[in-house]
């Protein structure tokens, strides 16, 4: 019996309004699943405008615990249109302690998993250490009714170690909710490889791991920065499925064959192949004295 899953990634714009960035979701949700998608990937804190682009101790305020009023409506969601929704939150987990957070609620409404951001950011416009603590449920393989999920966040995904581990633990798709733009001062003289390198890094992904990869990015500007969107769906072979559009809202959906993933393998075997006898210097930060 084949096992098909098909995969939905949402790509939207948000504003200042919790309520309206949240029903927007529900809608594109509830489009996705009337056609067809068994999995719904939203981008990363789709709730609320992209809180770190200074440090502001009011962006704590669009904080909120895990299970809570967004993750909730969510779970009634994915409960009554039967789908597995991947929604990531800015979690407030205890007074002063902050986690960049994606649940996967089930197709049964219940929490499949969490998974907190491992890798922090600290950049222009991206001041993320001050606003999450690290991560610390490591890199887990998420069951859900309809396929074995790697959920990272954003800056995970530059990290072939991260997409390694979630390999090796079962993952069948790897899906990376992600809010990543151009600064408007540097769009035109590094705008496009800032873009290629993006999607670059994750191909290899697929293809070294011999899985799906999804992204689904932000859209619209927010302050000095464009979020590129460019949301895309990448086959375990490295091939590009389908990307979006880099302004406009829309969804990405594609049916992915969970068959291929052993087809591929066998073909190109990096895993099999792995000297893992030979790997102990990537525990270390260098190697040099």
């Amino acid at each position: 019996m084949s096992r098909d899953v098909s995969l939905a990634l949402v790509q939207m714009s948000c504003t200042d309004n919790k309520e309206q960035n949240v029903d927007k979701a529900v809608d594109r949700v509830r489009s996705a699943a009337a056609d067809g998608a068994q999995v719904i990937c939203l981008q990363e804190l789709f709730a609320g405008p992209y809180p770190c682009q200074a440090e502001d101790h009011r962006m704590f305020d669009w904080a909120e615990p895990i299970p809570g009023p967004t993750s909730e409506r969510m779970s009634q969601l994915a409960a009554e249109l039967e789908v597995v929704i991947v929604a990531s939150l800015f979690e407030r987990r205890a007074p002063g302690l902050y986690h960049n957070t994606a649940v996967v609620l089930d197709a049964d409404g219940s929490t499949a998993g969490v998974y907190r951001k491992m890798h922090i950011p600290d950049d222009p416009l991206y001041y993320e250490k001050f606003y999450f603590t690290p991560g610390d449920l490591g890199f887990r393989v998420i069951e859900t009714r309809y396929a074995k999920l790697g959920v990272g966040v954003c800056w995970d995904q530059w990290f072939p170690e991260a997409a390694r581990l979630f390999a090796l633990a079962g993952a069948e798709i790897l899906l990376y909710p992600t809010a990543i733009g151009w600064i408007d001062v540097e769009k035109e003289e590094f705008g496009k490889n800032q873009y290629n390198a993006w999607q670059t890094s994750m191909r290899a992904h697929a293809i070294a791991n011999g899985l799906w990869v999804g992204a689904p990015n932000r859209v619209g500007v927010e302050g000095p920065v464009q979020f590129w969107g460019g949301s895309f769906l990448v086959a375990p072979t490295g091939e590009l499925i389908e990307q979006a559009d880099h302004e406009a809202e829309q969804t990405i959906l594609e049916t992915c064959s969970l068959e291929m993933l052993d087809m591929v393998r066998t073909h190109w075997p990096f895993l099999r192949d792995r000297r893992i006898d030979a790997y102990d210097g990537l525990l270390k930060r260098h190697l040099s004295p």
